[in-house]
């Protein structure tokens, strides 16, 4: 196996096994202290960060796009979700904190077109793939 593929399967298999255990805690132990609201925000951090821990999975083991690709779509999706994902859990507990995570909220959108760009590279590469 090529390096840069253990390495895409190593960063989703984190992704993933962080996923699972915010949606257990979400599930289990914010539900007691967050709004509704609030803990379907939570949820929403969770399922992007799992579904691109899985397009990581894909990425890692196809053949479709060269390692070059691979590393640029890596770097998208780990600083997508960290901006994406992570943002929205601190957004969603922001009552439980004494810092007001409002105050970062605008890297949300911006970790959201960082996981866009990473399809759309996909796509664009797929789309100009010979044979």
């Amino acid at each position: 196996m090529k390096k840069m593929n253990r390495k895409i399967l190593s960063v989703a298999a984190v992704l993933g096994a962080i996923a699972i255990v915010l949606g257990a805690f979400g599930a289990h132990s914010l539900k007691k202290v967050l709004e509704p609201d609030m803990l379907a925000t939570f949820e929403t951090g969770v399922k992007y960060q799992m579904y691109h821990a899985l397009f990581l999975l894909f990425i890692g083991t196809t053949s479709l796009v060269s390692d070059k690709t691979k590393k640029t779509i890596l770097s998208l999706v780990v600083v997508g979700v960290l901006f994406f994902s992570f943002s929205i859990y601190f957004l969603a507990c922001n009552d439980l904190f004494s810092f007001d995570f409002k105050k970062i909220g605008f890297i949300t959108p911006i970790g959201g077109l960082l996981l866009i760009s990473a399809w759309i590279i996909l796509l664009l590469n797929l789309i100009k793939r010979k044979g």
